[in-house]
């Protein structure tokens, strides 16, 4: 019988690989990145408190497209902002499972170029 691909538990078992290796701490918390259709999400979290600092996703920004690579890099800058304002400049780049490439891609150069360190 065909069993049918799940991409997203795919991505999860991947997510988790990846997660043995990351952790944010309050000095350098991990920028964690969700991609859906429609949205994309991000956070920055300290993983010694289990409190997220800082986040921002394209639904707070009323005129761009989360769908798309300038929803993304729209979305980066806005996190960057705000970790700045709160005094946080390098973090660690959790993507999430995801390839780096396109949407993911642009959220992280957009908050490099904003002011972040990773």
């Amino acid at each position: 019988m065909f069993k049918p691909i799940d991409k997203n538990a795919q991505r999860l078992k991947r997510h988790g690989r990846a997660r043995v290796h990351l952790s944010g701490t309050s000095a350098r918390p991990r920028l964690n990145v969700f991609r859906s259709n429609k949205a994309i999400y991000a956070q920055l979290i300290d993983d010694v408190a289990a409190v997220t600092l800082v986040s921002a996703s394209s639904l707070d920004i009323k005129e761009v497209n989360g769908g798309n690579i300038v929803g993304a890099t729209a979305v980066g800058k806005l996190v960057a902002e705000k970790a700045l304002a709160q005094g946080i400049k390098a973090v660690v780049f959790d993507r999430g499972g995801y390839i780096y490439h396109g949407r993911v891609k642009a959220l992280a150069e957009a908050a490099r170029e904003a002011g972040l360190e990773f």
